[in-house]
């Protein structure tokens, strides 16, 4: 789909369709010009209450022979005071599902609700951006069936001047960027364990380093062996497929550069091991390698935009399967960094291969360490499906990390890191234990990883409750939602 901008009015872009956005209770808005040649159509269908302009309402209409586009979509963006950048996201996102679903090819629109944000054009640009290309997603790699073609060609943004559209393309092209890279690391997640081992998103990860021009090397089980991360490969035991751990690298030999080092977890199935989980939605499981996954989006945007940082994305990656080989509660594991762990439960695995690729990221000298991870169903009690739960041993990274969440509207919310805490995971026949019980789940599992990262400056971001939806909303279809990805942008380019 190209997304372009044009300085014309917007009656005279040659598209099948056109957007027109309303808030509610403004009438016609700015739009009095364009009713007048639709014969006070739209004025009239507001008066009659036909339309109220609220938050995803939307209309089909067939205006006058003077106006090109033969349909026009009313859109609805609410409340005026309440309309925000996601807002705009998010009308944008609806914007083309709307047209999709009745086979428009083309449609033109101004940015929705513009004037009522006072964010710069560029970012508005890369909102818009985002709501389209995130918002018209499809997972349908394994569907038989062919559906009819009604994929949307292109989208025609009407700017009022010359300086206005530059702004306004600026911010499309990176919008594009940081979307393409969420519904890559989208496609990955929604694809079946038995399509993405972790030999598969090895392989995966070389061919996606190799399109966008980053470093990758694969350490196999042997070179696992040789690094003695015992968290890794004792989640690994279990599964006839062996654990992989992939390093990726963009401007990797520089050596005047910040050097922010990204972890993700690769969990590519995880049943619970001898733990095992209940077999109610186990099918999801597949998604427990979202965070390594972020970190992959997030390694090919930085890529694409020439950041200039030396970024390293480490992803530990295995299943989590029960068999005569797998691990044992009670076992005690010994960590790349020599400390040892009881473990309490099989099912908190997460923590141990996260713990192995925390102690080896100090090796870069990192001014920040940053991991994603589905870790804990109890930050999905804590916070939902609304808010990343963050925890960190720095203020001004924690800091940053919560900026670049309110820019790219994957919000975070810091829980405490406190020593108290850390009571909880002490074990009575080794360093600590992987489970604290009940209490603060989402805190004991951070606590634990901050073991593993002492005094390196680190931030950890539970995605349990956000890398994956249920339900289905404007600009997230049901399914992986790639999280992560637009906040470790954001935070890269305002480094």
């Amino acid at each position: 789909m190209k997304v372009s901008v044009a300085t014309m009015d917007i009656k005279k872009i040659k598209a099948e369709a056109m957007v027109i956005s309303l808030f509610e209770k403004e009438g016609t808005g700015g739009y009095k010009d364009f009713d007048k040649a639709a014969r006070g159509l739209i004025a009239d269908l507001v008066k009659k209450g036909n339309f109220k302009g609220k938050a995803g309402e939307s209309l089909f209409l067939l205006p006058s022979p003077e106006i090109y586009p033969k349909r026009i979509l009313l859109l609805g963006l609410g409340e005026k005071e309440k309309y925000t950048l996601d807002k705009m996201r998010q009308a944008s996102a609806k914007a083309g599902q709307e047209m999709r679903s009745r086979g428009i090819k083309t449609f033109a629109m101004q940015a929705p609700g513009s004037d009522a944000l006072k964010e710069d054009n560029k970012r508005k640009g890369q909102a818009i951006a985002e709501g389209l290309i995130l918002g018209l997603y499809q997972f349908e790699e394994y569907k038989t069936e062919k559906k009819e073609d009604k994929m949307i060609d292109k989208v025609v943004i009407a700017a009022r001047d010359e300086r206005e559209a530059r702004e306004v393309k600026k911010g499309i092209e990176l919008g594009r960027v940081l979307a393409e890279a969420a519904n890559f690391t989208r496609d990955l997640v929604n694809r079946p364990s038995n399509d993405k081992t972790p030999i598969m998103l090895s392989d995966e990860a070389r061919r996606m380093a190799g399109r966008f021009g980053l470093s990758c090397e694969i350490l196999n089980e042997a070179a696992i062996k040789r690094l003695k991360m015992g968290g890794l490969l004792g989640v690994a035991k279990g599964s006839k497929e062996p654990p992989r751990f992939i390093i990726l690298g963009h401007n990797k030999n520089a050596k005047n550069l910040d050097t922010i080092v990204i972890i993700g977890k690769a969990i590519t199935f995880d049943s619970g091991g001898i733990s095992i989980k209940p077999s109610e939605n186990m099918e999801k499981m597949k998604y427990d390698m979202s965070g390594g996954a972020a970190v992959m989006g997030a390694m090919q945007a930085a890529a694409r935009l020439k950041i200039p940082l030396r970024i390293i994305g480490l992803i530990p990656a295995a299943e989590n399967l029960p068999s005569g080989a797998a691990q044992k509660p009670g076992d005690i594991v010994r960590m790349h960094d020599g400390k040892t762990v009881e473990i309490i439960s099989t099912d908190a695995e997460g923590r141990m291969i996260l713990g192995d690729a925390l102690s080896y990221a100090k090796s870069y000298k990192p001014k920040a360490v940053i991991d994603l991870a589905t870790l804990t169903g109890a930050c999905v009690i804590a916070l939902g499906n609304d808010a990343i739960g963050m925890m960190g041993t720095d203020d001004k990274l924690k800091d940053k990390v919560k900026e670049a969440g309110e820019l790219s509207y994957e919000r975070v919310w810091e829980l405490p890191l406190w020593e108290e805490y850390g009571e909880l995971i002490k074990s009575d026949i080794a360093d600590i234990k992987n489970v604290g019980g009940r209490p603060a789940g989402t805190i004991t599992g951070g606590y634990f990883l901050s073991r593993f990262i002492e005094k390196t400056q680190w931030v950890h971001l539970d995605i349990a409750g956000t890398a994956w939806e249920e339900k289905g909303r404007p600009y997230k279809p049901k399914g992986a939602t790639g999280v992560g990805i637009r906040l470790l942008s954001e935070l890269f380019i305002n480094w």
